[in-house]
């Protein structure tokens, strides 16, 4: 029964982790994309923008799409050959033009775009000015601003305009309708949900003015009697006529769709009427009611509502949200609709650039890049998307009205200036109607830290104020009094580098104003090593053991020395080990800085070995415990016991307590073990110098170990550090020692043992 109980509960909580994984999934879906309404809920870098449609249209409200994505990466996504195209006569500046894909048409006469093309028609901020914005307007059906009248005014210019419905049936002949295009325009948006005017913008985009398009003709071969106005399906191809015979199968059959999808879109669409109040149910139930509901979201899929990102996009033209705002715009503006509740749907992405990409039509070469202070010189003067009064108008400044100027014009004939207003507005200014800023010098600059005593391998950062700010953009050349104990970066970034004092100096680059601060280096124990970690000592010897502290700069450099056993050994605050009796005990070297940073001498403390039970032939010398004097040449064991004579047994390990055999090489760090029993009496390590790393040889590698070791990367132990020291000096092995290891690789002087 028990063992029923058991299972129970581990289903249960099966069952349980299981929901709790299906809602964190779904929150997580939900919460891929926010929606936050009002201008305050904007980044600053739209805000200013929306403020200046506002001040024109009050009645207009803005709704901010937290897309959660990254710039570069929708960028990149979008930047795929085939996904958004370009017309073929445009200037290279739109197309891609790398090799073998630049002029390729995907479809006839429209070619793949370039990054720069996508990354500025997909920042929403190029397109915040009374016009362009409409490509934001959500889209669904408004009975209180849709009208006959208004569908009527955007379809001026065209053939649709004011116009009955005449078509031909698969047999050629000709139907006549009672109602005009805008009439089934209107039902179209009223069946589908859909703005009426969006729907007729969308027509005079997909299949221009003209009746005769072949979209619309009815004449087609093979799909006589067909009607697409909106291109649904119109997927692009090479061959001639084929996104539009593509789409013309869509009107026949849905390509392969179900009943019950061809029923719901009024497939086939063999009537006028029923192609575009089925194109527009389509539109709506697959794009504008499922979280495309504008038309910048209908060609750029960010919206993740429906799932999935980048690939339902009802359009291939990059530039079709921006030419359809125009004629949604117009169509408004004759309407007398402007005025009236609109709203829009702004999306937002995360690490944008601080300055938009702008249009590929405005040549770089006409501008030079500055950073001038500016203030207009006239009264109500217009500010640009771009440099021509073709261009629409973000805003407008008056006399006095500074600026910066980021570009300056160099075309031929008339000059713009690409300007930065004081809140935060980017756009375009005609050339002679701004005047530039006298220059405001530095007159005074105050300096200050947060600590003045700051830790080696610190970076603290200066705290600078200019005086007076408008002066706050001029170039401060930053100096430390000694680049031994800090450095500090152009931005005023000091870094500590080995202990002491300096002053670090902030000068004006444009005259002698400066400001000084000191400041103190401290170098904190990083760590302890000893000359030896484990000792053999006869009983009543004494032994001196080294420490030493690292980093060699630190500032406190006191150790203290402690036994864990008096009673075996005991060691002075010198370091020097005197043994008691026989046992094993372990010598502690701590930081009196910091007690927790030490380091530990293995002590086994033997029988008193005579000197005489031992000795050693020349070269070799002893000292302390350690020999030199070995032949680089001639290192194995078998080579060094040939020089040492005596009735006890011995063993040689190397730096890795590893036991070498006759032929192998002896290195520095090796150990040379005298033993009686099986008991080591006493225990001789070795130095080869020149050796750094231990293993019998003087070669490259050594170069590097004491490399790394003069440059604080990898630090070496005492014993390596001798080795290392090929002058045999007092001092620490540096540079010298490099060049002197050097010499001995190529022959030029061998090191002396």
């Amino acid at each position: 029964m028990k063992k029923i109980i058991n299972i129970i509960k581990y289903i249960v909580i099966a069952i349980l982790f299981v929901l709790i994984i299906i809602v964190l999934v779904h929150y997580y879906k939900v919460s891929a994309s926010s929606k936050l309404e009002g201008i305050e809920n904007f980044p600053s870098s739209y805000q200013s923008y929306l403020k200046e449609i506002l001040k024109k249209h009050p009645n207009w409200k803005f709704t901010a799409l937290y897309t959660n994505l990254d710039w570069n990466y929708v960028i990149s996504e979008e930047n795929i050959f085939g996904k958004n195209l370009v017309p073929k006569n445009y200037s290279d500046r739109w197309k891609n033009t790398n090799l073998g894909q630049y002029n390729i048409e995907v479809d006839r006469g429209w070619v793949d775009s370039s990054k720069q093309a996508i990354e500025y028609c997909m920042d929403p901020r190029n397109f915040l000015n009374e016009v362009r914005i409409f490509q934001f307007e959500t889209l669904s059906y408004d009975t209180h601003t849709n009208s006959l009248n208004g569908i009527e005014k955007i379809l001026y210019g065209t053939e649709f305009y004011d116009r009955k419905v005449s078509y031909l049936d698969s047999y050629g002949n000709t139907i006549s309708m009672n109602e005009k295009y805008s009439d089934l325009i209107l039902r179209a948006g009223q069946t589908s949900a859909v703005s009426p005017y969006h729907l007729a913008s969308r027509i005079k985009q997909e299949v221009g003015p003209f009746l005769s398009h072949n979209s619309i003709s009815g004449t087609v071969d093979g799909f006589r009697g067909l009607y697409n106005f909106y291109n649904i399906g119109a997927t692009s191809s090479s061959e001639p006529l084929g996104a539009i015979k593509n789409g013309l199968q869509y009107a026949k059959d849905g390509k392969g769709a179900s009943q019950e999808v061809r029923n719901k879109y009024l497939i086939p669409w063999n009537t006028k009427e029923r192609a575009i109040i089925g194109g527009a149910i389509f539109i709506g139930s697959s794009y504008i009611n499922v979280g495309q509901n504008c038309i910048y979201l209908q060609k750029f899929d960010v919206n993740d509502d429906r799932g999935g990102l980048f690939w339902h996009q009802y359009m291939t033209n990059v530039l079709a949200p921006y030419s359809e705002s125009n004629s949604i715009y117009n169509g408004y503006k004759k309407s007398g609709l402007l005025d009236t509740s609109m709203s829009f749907i702004i999306p937002v992405y995360e690490n944008m650039p601080e300055i938009p990409e702008e249009s590929p039509n405005i040549n770089s070469d006409d501008f030079i890049q500055d950073n001038t202070k500016v203030y207009c010189n006239r009264t109500n003067v217009n500010i640009r998307t771009g440099p021509s009064t073709s261009y629409e108008i973000i805003t407008t400044v008056t006399a006095q009205d500074k600026m910066t100027r980021i570009k300056k014009g160099k075309q031929s004939g008339d000059k713009w200036d690409k300007v930065i207003l004081e809140n935060g507005i980017i756009g375009y200014i005609y050339q002679a109607y701004v005047t530039e800023v006298p220059p405001v010098k530095i007159e005074k600059i105050e300096l200050s830290i947060e600590n003045e005593i700051i830790q080696k391998g610190e970076i603290a950062p200066l705290k600078v104020r200019i005086f007076p700010e408008e002066a706050n953009n001029h170039r401060i050349i930053f100096s430390s009094s000694n680049l031994k104990v800090s450095t500090v970066d152009n931005n005023g970034n000091i870094r500590g580098v080995g202990s002491g004092n300096a002053t670090i100096t902030a000068k004006s680059e444009e005259n002698d104003i400066q400001s000084q601060i000191n400041i103190t280096v401290y170098s904190k124990v990083t760590g302890i090593s000893l000359d030896k970690t484990e000792i053999y000592l006869p009983i009543g010897d004494t032994i001196k053991i080294n420490g030493n502290i690292q980093p060699e700069d630190a500032d406190e450099k006191e150790i203290i020395y402690s036994s864990e056993d008096e009673n075996i050994a005991s060691v002075d605050k010198e370091g020097i080990i005197t043994a008691k009796q026989e046992g094993e005990v372990n010598i502690i070297a701590s930081s009196k800085e910091n007690l927790d940073i030490k380091a530990v001498c293995k002590l086994i403390i033997v029988r008193k070995m005579d000197d005489s039970e031992i000795s050693f032939d020349s070269p070799l010398r002893v000292k302390n415990l350690e020999i030199s004097g070995l032949d680089f040449s001639k290192n194995t064991v078998e080579d060094i016991k040939l020089k040492i004579t005596t009735n006890l047994e011995l063993e040689f390990v190397n730096n890795k307590d590893e036991i070498l055999q006759d032929t192998d090489l002896v290195g520095t760090g090796s150990k040379i073990r005298v033993k009686e029993n099986g008991k080591i009496l006493r225990e001789y390590q070795v130095i080869l110098y020149g050796d750094n790393n231990g293993d019998g040889k003087i070669n490259g590698i050594d170069l590097l170990v004491l490399q790394r070791h003069i440059l604080e990367i990898e630090q070496m132990n005492r014993i390596y550090l001798k080795a290392a020291n090929i002058r045999k000096t007092a001092t620490k092995a540096t540079s010298i020692d490099l060049l002197l290891i050097q010499r001995h690789i190529l022959e030029i002087k061998f090191i002396e043992q």
